[in-house]
């Protein structure tokens, strides 16, 4: 499902390539307090990773082991994060675009997202791109679904910039990324206004 979002993103997509924020009164707990990078959106559906869900287990060495990709331990490594609630065992790596491989996928001119294994074996070996996460798992919507939800009240979208993308203080990104809206959210409602 991932992949017809992926081949799709190079189209104009309204939300490919900004932030998703989680309104205070989201009531799927999967996305409470939530900031997700929007790596697609058309009108086949959207695709997006969850940026401020850290990882405890599995190490980036563990996966680098099961994976069988040396060396290990790496001469690099990078945060993981659980991206979404869809396909858990996938991993998908979004990074900066100094780097691409075979099978990357440019978002914007700064960002892309990279599915083989290509990326962690650079990264392993001390090259690849400058900045990079990988998120086990994605946030998915069916055609429709992510315009319908943004309709609801149930996220507000900003632009992406690389340092709220990548930094590890994941405990105030979620803050932060309002912040950059110049909204409180003890200010926020969670009905929507129609004029």
């Amino acid at each position: 499902m991932a992949e017809s979002y992926l081949r799709k993103a190079g189209e104009a997509g309204f939300l490919t390539g900004q932030l998703l924020i989680a309104m205070p009164a989201m009531q799927d707990p999967r996305f409470v307090h939530s900031v997700i990078y929007v790596c697609a959106h058309t009108a086949e559906g959207a695709m997006g990773l969850v940026i401020n869900r850290p990882l405890a287990r599995p190490s980036f060495d563990d996966l680098l082991r099961q994976l069988e990709i040396a060396p290990v331990p790496p001469a690099r490594r990078i945060r993981l994060w659980a991206g979404g609630p869809v396909d858990g065992g996938r991993g998908f790596v979004l990074h900066t675009s100094d780097w691409t491989g075979e099978g990357s996928l440019r978002v914007d001119d700064a960002l892309a997202l990279t599915a083989s294994l290509d990326v962690l074996k650079a990264i392993a070996e001390g090259g690849g791109p400058r900045e990079g996460l990988l998120a086990l798992g994605y946030a998915g919507w069916g055609p429709g679904q992510l315009d319908t939800e943004m309709q609801q009240n149930a996220w507000l979208s900003v632009s992406a910039d690389e340092a709220l993308v990548f930094d590890s203080q994941h405990d105030s990104k979620w803050r932060r990324a309002l912040a950059r809206l110049h909204i409180d959210p003890l200010s926020l409602s969670s009905s929507a206004g129609h004029a």
